[in-house]
């Protein structure tokens, strides 16, 4: 697969499109303390950026008991809903990057493992919608939530080829996503993963800001981040 046969381009949205931990941290916090579950540092949070919810509490709260998981789950969407999705901000040249793939014919979409009734609002709220052809998340009840199921949903339902299609994220899990489905795989250093992590995972290219995504189908720059 090379990057000049791409017609498609999936997007993370937590990490990636947007910096969300602010509302996050305040989220889980919300969250534990009406648990009275001890409270964690944003350093120890950030890590926990990515991964679906449920599993995120069942390592916290150190539990794999389902109605203490789900208990989390939903004093964390009682805040979240309400303030905690605002309480997020656009990563500096997003918008100019989208609006650059957009212009190039690129197809546009988001996949992520938040809620996908919230990522809609979110990507309304900060006028990001339009350059998206479709938005694709999770749902409540937690289907959806693994990336590569969601990635394998995508492409079924948009009739995507993998050959054609490119997956761009900040996680080892949009990584293994990606690669499960038989799509190349862009990693974002600036969101919440390191390079090595998703060197590890298996990323194509590495981008270290919106714009080096945006660049990736010029040849000076894909000579500089693809893999060895």
């Amino acid at each position: 697969m090379k990057l000049d046969s791409i017609k498609n381009i999936l997007f993370d949205l937590d990490g990636t499109l947007t910096d969300p931990i602010e509302g996050m941290t305040r989220c889980f916090h919300y969250a534990l303390k009406r648990m009275s579950a001890p409270l964690l540092t944003q350093a120890e949070l950030q890590l926990h950026i990515g991964p679906p919810l449920r599993n995120t509490f069942s390592l916290i709260l150190k539990t794999t008991d389902e109605v203490i998981i789900e208990r989390a789950v939903s004093l964390y969407r009682e805040r979240f809903s309400e303030v905690g999705m605002f309480e997020n901000e656009v990563f500096q040249g997003v918008p100019e990057m989208l609006a650059t793939l957009q212009a190039s014919s690129k197809r546009l979409f988001v996949a992520t493992s938040k809620v996908h009734v919230y990522t809609e609002r979110i990507l309304k709220h900060f006028n990001l919608s339009d350059y998206f052809v479709g938005v694709y998340g999770s749902e409540m009840d937690g289907r959806l939530d693994n990336k590569a199921d969601l990635i394998r949903h995508i492409l079924a339902s948009e009739s995507l080829d993998p050959d054609e299609s490119l997956i761009v994220g900040d996680r080892k899990y949009d990584i293994t996503g990606a690669k499960e489905n038989n799509c190349l795989a862009a990693g974002v250093t600036y969101g919440y993963g390191s390079s090595e992590e998703l060197m590890e995972a298996g990323a194509d290219y590495l981008c270290h800001s919106p714009r080096e995504v945006a660049n990736l189908f010029s040849l000076a720059h894909l000579r500089k981040n693809t893999r060895p």
